[in-house]
């Protein structure tokens, strides 16, 4: 059976980008996959201007809930916490010594957020990537779930694993089973509220852009009423020219499960009050069940980390063998 792994970071409340982007996908590949989901705090420590301790083992916990409430089964998916396996950081030291600085140093994303930064940048940020392959190819998995935008980081966990069996392994025998990004289409592109140029973000400049998946009905109604649209007041799915509108349509259209051009026929004509309204409801109505599944996994914090500890337990199973067998290959002496 095809293996995915796919992990989100504890940086922020999951939203309705993270919902329909990611975890309406997570769910479905439970269906006919082996999947091992993982929530990876180890990523979220690499920018110290945004990592509060007092606050990432509760954003962790809550995390985790929310992967369960909107479907990911304990039963069926191995979930987990990266750093409950040490066997993380220690992979990502073997594969620090087969990455080259160079192709580090091309990551767009690490261009990205260390622009402006200078000598505050931390060795993480520039290392996470090596670390997401670790997270990777320690359980051979043969799918690795993303947008574009993460796809040059599946691309250097395919080099190295590569890299890897071809210096200390043989074809016949590889360590690494090299990964392919895949690319599953998502319930909707979740643009911000406030910017629809840009996707749904927990970094965003401001909160009344973003849902999240926890919003009471009435401040996700505010935040939809308030979303930005344009002047021309005629509803049609046109992504350069209308971008709220669209946005709002595809949000719509995801949570109805209906057509995005039926939708349009539908609202145009009707002013964007009562489109934003219908938009409002089905929203809610949608998170509705997830938030009353939350709550109930909320009260009993106990029996979330209970599967976190089992989703771990069942990692290493995998994990440890992996490591032993990469060490081996490297040439570090096993303990006697």
């Amino acid at each position: 059976m095809t293996r995915v792994f796919s992990g989100m970071q504890p940086s922020g409340d999951p939203h309705l980008g993270n919902l329909l982007g990611a975890w309406v996908n997570w769910v479905a590949m439970q269906e006919d996959r082996e999947c091992v989901y993982c929530v990876v705090d180890l990523h979220a420590i690499t920018s110290p201007a945004e990592h509060d301790p007092a606050t990432l083992a509760a954003r962790t916990l809550e995390l985790a809930t929310g992967m369960l409430a909107v479907g990911v089964d304990p039963q069926r998916s191995i979930l987990f916490v990266q750093s409950h396996l040490h066997e993380h950081a220690e992979c990502t030291w073997l594969f620090n010594c087969v990455a080259g600085f160079g192709e580090l140093r091309k990551m767009p994303q690490f261009k990205e957020k260390s622009e402006g930064k200078g000598d505050a940048v931390s060795v993480g940020l520039f290392d996470y990537p090596v670390l997401q392959a670790a997270d990777i190819l320690l359980y051979h998995a043969d799918e690795v779930p993303v947008g574009e935008d993460q796809r040059h980081h599946i691309e250097l966990a395919r080099d190295i694993a590569q890299r890897f069996n071809h210096r200390f392994a043989t074809p016949e025998a590889p360590v690494f089973t090299l990964p392919k990004a895949v690319h599953p289409p998502a319930a909707a592109r979740v643009m911000d509220l406030q910017d629809p140029t840009v996707k749904m973000s927990k970094s965003a400049s401001s909160e009344k852009g973003i849902i999240s998946v926890l919003d009471e009905p009435k401040r996700i109604e505010k935040k939809i009423k308030s979303a930005v649209t344009d002047s021309a007041g005629d509803i049609r799915h046109d992504r350069a020219a209308k971008p709220g509108v669209s946005n709002l349509l595809e949000i719509l259209a995801a949570a109805t499960h209906r057509e995005v051009d039926e939708l349009a026929a539908e609202y145009d004509g009707g002013g964007y009050g009562t489109f934003k309204l219908a938009v409002a409801e089905a929203v809610i109505e949608l998170l509705r069940p997830i938030q009353d599944r939350y709550a109930e996994l909320a009260d009993d914090p106990g029996e979330v980390q209970r599967v976190l500890a089992d989703g771990a337990d069942r990692a290493r199973e995998v994990a440890v063998p992996t490591l032993q067998h990469a060490k081996q290959a490297m040439g570090l002496l096993p303990r006697g």
